[in-house]
């Protein structure tokens, strides 16, 4: 799979809660930083204080092959109980897009995180043009980090959400 393919992962779980209890920690923004081993943290830009199309937020991370960076996002969906996305970057052309997703299933939800990369550049870029002839290995590499990250963050949030009703 190349870059410019738009490559994507997800990782999904069923959580015993209800959808409105789910919602609150997905749209959360800092708490992923609490499961992941690379986002440090995030805070929304003001005038935005929280999950609305169009509010920005930066987030804080840290890699060890590329050190810390930050990222401004932009919230591109926000369906109260069902669907929260941000695209990294030019909303139009950004360098990621992440979303939650969250399905009604039995007496609660299935929560699914997904994330493209991509079309615009990233931090995959210059280790890309360096290596070209081994860029699906490193988009390959960088997709199973980010889905072990999302499995993690989406289990946090499970947990969060279960300890929370009982």
């Amino acid at each position: 799979m190349k870059y410019a393919d738009g490559p994507t992962t997800s990782a999904e779980v069923v959580v015993d809660a209800p959808a409105e209890r789910v919602w609150a920690l997905v749209t959360d923004i800092a708490l992923p930083a609490k499961f992941s081993s690379e986002l440090q943290g995030a805070e929304w830009v003001a005038p935005a204080d929280g999950p609305a199309v169009g509010a920005w937020f930066v987030g804080r991370s840290c890699h060890p092959a590329v050190g810390e960076w930050e990222t401004l996002c932009v919230v591109v969906e926000c369906e109260p109980g069902r669907a929260f996305g941000w695209a990294v970057g030019d909303p139009d052309d950004p360098s990621a897009r992440w979303r939650f997703d969250l399905t009604p299933e039995g007496d609660g939800v299935r929560l699914r995180q997904w994330m493209q990369m991509g079309p615009a550049p990233s931090g995959l870029t210059p280790a890309i043009e360096a290596m070209p002839d081994k860029e699906e290995r490193i988009v390959a590499r960088r997709l199973s980090e980010h889905q072990g990250n999302m499995q993690a963050t989406i289990e946090g949030i499970k947990a969060e959400a279960e300890a929370a009703g009982g």
